[in-house]
């Protein structure tokens, strides 16, 4: 059962990785542009003290650069993952200027731990969980290294998943260890999870 899904993810992420790579950039500009926008205009987002965001790694991440400077803006302490090396395990660290950040694991930019403290997270931190794929149960379809679901394992606050509403599917395969969201933001909607409890659209 195990291999069967583990198949059927990879066959998912190949076809959601095409429709996403068919998004010219203008396109992804402007659905970024209102994910963050929905995002923002969260009550969770809103009452909020702390941030943990990735940092988005283009081309077919959804950018979270606006999140990071809105939520510098808005004086809300924003944190960024790093992979621990030789583990698949990842420490958040607070970031507080782009310099706080340097090229690190799959390319993707981490903060430096010499120049960021740890983060602690609350009840009251909000946790932004990419994912090249979401459900209507909230269970992603990551990169395949669980890093993640590890970290929300432990997690205590509220989470909200991002995407493409394109990437959106009734049912993702999942196993014992995958974690599923609260709410799941795309360019049409912000959706809470399980579907049906409720939609801001517009």
């Amino acid at each position: 059962m195990l291999k069967d899904i583990r198949v059927e993810k990879e066959r998912l992420r190949a076809q959601n990785r095409q429709l996403r790579e068919r998004l010219s950039p203008e396109e992804k500009l402007q659905q970024d542009l209102r994910i963050a926008a929905r995002l923002l205009s969260l009550p969770q987002y809103r009452s909020c003290d702390t941030l943990f965001v990735y940092v988005s790694k283009p081309p077919l991440e959804v950018d979270t650069s606006y999140l990071i400077q809105a939520g510098w803006a808005q004086g809300k302490f924003v944190a960024a993952p790093r992979c621990v090396p030789g583990t698949r395990e990842m420490q958040f660290y607070l970031i507080e200027r782009p310099q706080n950040l340097a090229p690190g694991s799959f390319g993707v930019r981490e903060p430096v731990p010499e120049r960021c403290p740890a983060a602690q997270a609350t009840k009251r931190s909000l946790c932004v969980v990419p994912g090249i794929s979401f459900d209507q149960a909230g269970y992603r379809l990551g990169y395949g290294k669980g890093y993640y679901d590890r970290f929300l394992a432990g997690f205590p606050g509220k989470t909200v998943g991002i995407c493409y509403e394109e990437n959106l599917l009734a049912v993702l395969p999942h196993g014992r260890f995958d974690r599923p969201v609260d709410w799941i933001i795309t360019e049409k909607s912000a959706y809470a999870v399980p579907f049906g409890l409720s939609a801001q659209r517009g």
